[in-house]
């Protein structure tokens, strides 16, 4: 009979396991008076637990009851155990025939905390640090919370806070417990000194750092941070630098080397960049070689390079896309174009060669889907222009990508292309999606110079149920103007892609600058629109809705106002039919640089009490003059008109002045004006501006925030007034534009060119809006 304990295997931390594994089973071959003699398992004990369940222990055990025990089983066991990361201690216990096993739970951690931060947010960091295995109601390790404060100090290194410290403090807590507390002295961020910049013979030193987004001294470095040094920012530099120069001829520019010194006290950074300019080449010509198959003479229209001028890195870059992208066109997945200079130094000039490879054709055996957890298959699938089974055309596959990325219900769209095994002439699409929430609840406030302050708010689902459906709610409110909308629309009505959608409104307005305070014009009604796809690319609208305007109120009421009453009633019910066009080829909304926006609507009064035409049509360019500059240019023209005999309804006037028309004269102030002083507006409406956005000094390339110098002409008339080029007001002066965090701002302060006595000006004007 075995007597109790009579052999005991433990291993005190998981760092030593195989260590100890190894030499107990060493100790064991070498002297067998301490080895277990192999027996037969009648009972399992686990004693130790306190928080762990038995099933977990039992779980790693690699034997059960009725098994024969022996050493190997037994430091296996150890193996397991330790391997959940539970147990800081473990020890197998042998008492006759039942195995003891002893265990020490390691402590758990109850709270994290971080003391002194102020460059990151706590959860951000919490996030991460769980990625390490730290994390709350998970086993203390003091390796890995070791491994998290490195970690943490990384952090740090990446926003120039280089004497950023870390403390991890470990406080026990019953219940074998205990709380992390990571202690940070962040210190001053480092700051760029000096940038160098040597070699350089062609342009100056200020021109090049002028190319940099990183500076040392920019005045709005408070808010641009590009005083702060970070690895990856100085190598996208050095990329920009490169590109730049091969882009002016200097086809074998080079950066030859650059160090980075930080001063003592870990507060100023010092970054010398050495450069080899080398000569610069003019291209001499440019040809063709390899296999175009037969279509030459398209492929020389898509060349970009022109012989005479300067080599230019970016012309070249555009060509080969331009004819990878025309042998895709052709179902040519995998052809190459490789360009080939030949240089010739002693003269500065240098021939290009283009030589293509198409490959082989190829069609598209299927096209996948992934990533759309919730958006169903057919709202993806539906906008796709490749189809399987057939010739891969990769205009086909990139319009499809961006009609699947403009749905707006992903954060990121990407098509691979991968060859079918077995075959020569098929590939596979697999377009990877990444949702995002398509939902939105919204409370707002704004202020602009106009309509003082003012409340908004809106509930909105673009993707209700995944099918691609929109259900909106809207409210928002201000001195002039509050309104409440409800909105739905299907953009798949049909098969072909026509799009359906009801608007049901309910607004109220009053005329701009009125005197009286207890009359306002309301205006509840409906719409039905369908969109109609002519091409990718147009859009047709066809609209009806009804609507009815109630003049209610009298103290103050303007007298054009009261004689429309007076003839036509508090009431007037208008049945307006829509008709619309619109395009946007603009590379950005909120922030434009290249590209055309184009739109046209008319509402036709065909039925109720009204009987009108209201026309508005619209026009902008965006033309970027260098990568920091750009020209704008905008046109809108606005007309309506009576039918059948009966006036233009006032209610449908045109504004114009201030933000968005012409600024430096009041807000919806030009055109007529009653006698009491109320903006009456007007049947017809041009404006036209142009704006030349400019970086801020000190700002680098950020374009959310740009200065621009402006000029705007245009006015508004009434129905029997004529609009005459002597009429036009004009004004000019400089703004800011800046997508600031609470919300979009635009300010502007300018000066009257053309004006008249009577006009109300208003130099300064700024509108701003954020949601919280």
């Amino acid at each position: 009979m075995r007597t109790p304990s009579a052999f005991t295997l433990s291993c005190p931390s998981p760092a030593r396991l195989s260590v100890v594994s190894i030499a107990v089973a060493a100790a064991f071959a070498a002297a067998p008076a301490y080895a277990v003699e192999p027996f037969v398992l009648k009972d399992i004990r686990v004693e130790g637990l306190q928080r762990s369940d038995a099933g977990t222990v039992f779980a790693a055990l690699p034997f059960r009851v009725g098994d024969t025990y022996n050493d190997a089983k037994g430091a296996a066991a150890l193996r397991a155990l330790f391997a959940t990361g539970l147990f800081k201690d473990v020890r197998i216990e042998i008492d006759a025939d039942v195995v003891v096993v002893v265990v020490e739970e390691r402590a758990v951690i109850a709270n994290i905390d971080f003391v002194g931060l102020k460059e990151f947010d706590k959860e951000a960091l919490s996030k991460s640090l769980k990625d390490f295995g730290i994390s709350e109601g998970m086993p203390f390790d003091k390796a890995l919370a070791d491994r998290a404060e490195q970690e943490l100090k990384r952090q740090y290194l990446t926003r120039s806070l280089y004497g950023a410290e870390v403390v991890t403090t470990v406080t026990p807590q019953e219940r074998n417990r205990v709380n992390v507390t990571f202690t940070v002295t962040e210190g001053a961020a480092a700051r760029i000194k000096e940038i160098r910049i040597t070699g350089n013979k062609a342009y100056s030193e200020s021109t090049l750092k002028g190319q940099l987004d990183l500076n040392d001294g920019g005045w709005l470095n408070w808010y641009t941070k590009s005083d702060r040094y970070s690895r990856s920012k100085l190598t996208a530099d050095l990329e920009t630098l490169r590109s730049w120069y091969l882009n002016r001829g200097y086809l074998e520019f080079a950066v030859e080397s650059t160090q980075v010194a930080i001063s003592p006290d870990k507060q100023d950074i010092t970054i010398t960049i050495n450069v080899n300019e080398g000569q610069r080449y003019i291209v001499t010509g440019v040809k063709l070689e390899g296999e175009y198959l037969g279509k030459d003479d398209e492929f020389k229209t898509l060349v970009k390079i022109r012989p005479g001028e300067p080599y230019r890195a970016e012309e070249v870059a555009e060509t080969t896309k331009a004819f990878t992208e025309k042998f895709g066109n052709f179902g040519y997945a995998f052809a190459r174009v490789d360009s080939r200079p030949e240089i010739d130094r002693a003269k500065g000039q240098v021939a290009l060669t283009l030589v293509a490879e198409p490959a082989r054709r190829v069609y598209v055996r299927r096209f996948n889907v992934s990533g759309n957890s919730r958006t169903r298959d057919e709202v993806v699938r539906r906008e796709f222009r490749q189809f399987e089974s057939s010739w891969y055309d990769g205009r086909r596959i990139k319009l499809s990508r961006d009609r699947v990325d403009r749905l707006g219900y992903f954060k990121e769209v990407s098509v691979e292309t991968n060859e079918v095994p077995g075959t020569a002439d098929q590939v596979d699409l697999n377009m990877n999606v990444v949702e995002k929430p398509t939902g939105n609840l919204m409370l707002g406030a704004g202020f602009s110079s106009a309509d003082k302050f003012s409340l908004s708010g809106s509930v909105k689902q673009d993707n209700v149920f995944g099918s691609g459906t929109y259900l909106g709610i809207e409210v928002n409110t201000s001195k002039s103007n509050r309104n409440l909308v409800l909105s739905a629309s299907d953009p798949y009505f049909t098969i072909d892609g026509i799009s359906r959608s009801y608007d049901l409104f309910y607004r109220t307005s009053r005329p701009i600058n009125s005197q009286g305070e207890d009359y306002k014009l309301v205006t509840p009604g409906g719409s039905i629109r369908f969109g109609i796809p002519f091409t990718e690319y147009d859009t047709v609208y066809l609209g009806i809705g009804v609507e009815q305007t109630e003049i209610r109120g009298d103290f103050g009421l303007p007298w054009q106002y009261r004689r429309y009453r007076n003839e036509f009633g508090e009431k007037s019910t208008s049945v307006p039919l829509t008709i619309g066009w619109t395009r946007d080829g603009r590379d950005s909304v909120l922030v434009p640089n290249d590209g055309q926006y184009k739109r046209i609507n008319i509402d036709w009064g065909l039925a109720g009490d009204t009987r009108y035409v209201r026309t508005n049509a619209q026009f902008q360019q965006y033309w970027p003059i260098t990568k920091q500059y750009t020209f704008a240019f905008n046109a809108e023209v606005g007309y309506g008109k009576g039918l059948q005999g009966l006036p233009y309804p006032i209610f449908k006037n045109f504004y114009g002045g201030g933000l968005g028309t012409v600024r430096a004269f009041d807000q919806g102030s030009l055109g007529p004006v009653d006698w009491g002083g109320a903006y009456l507006g007007g049947s017809k409406r041009f404006n036209m501006n142009g704006e030349l956005y400019l970086p801020v000094p000190g700002s680098g390339n950020d374009r959310t925030l740009r200065i621009f110098a402006y000029t705007d002409i245009g006015n508004v008339w009434g129905e029997l007034e004529k609009a005459t080029i002597d009429s036009l007001r004009a004004s000019a002066g400089l703004g800011l534009s800046w997508i600031s965090p609470i919300g979009p701002l635009k300010l502007s302060y300018g000066t009257p060119i053309r004006s008249e006595r009577f006009d109300r000006i208003n130099r300064f004007q700024f509108q701003i809006g954020t949601a919280f």
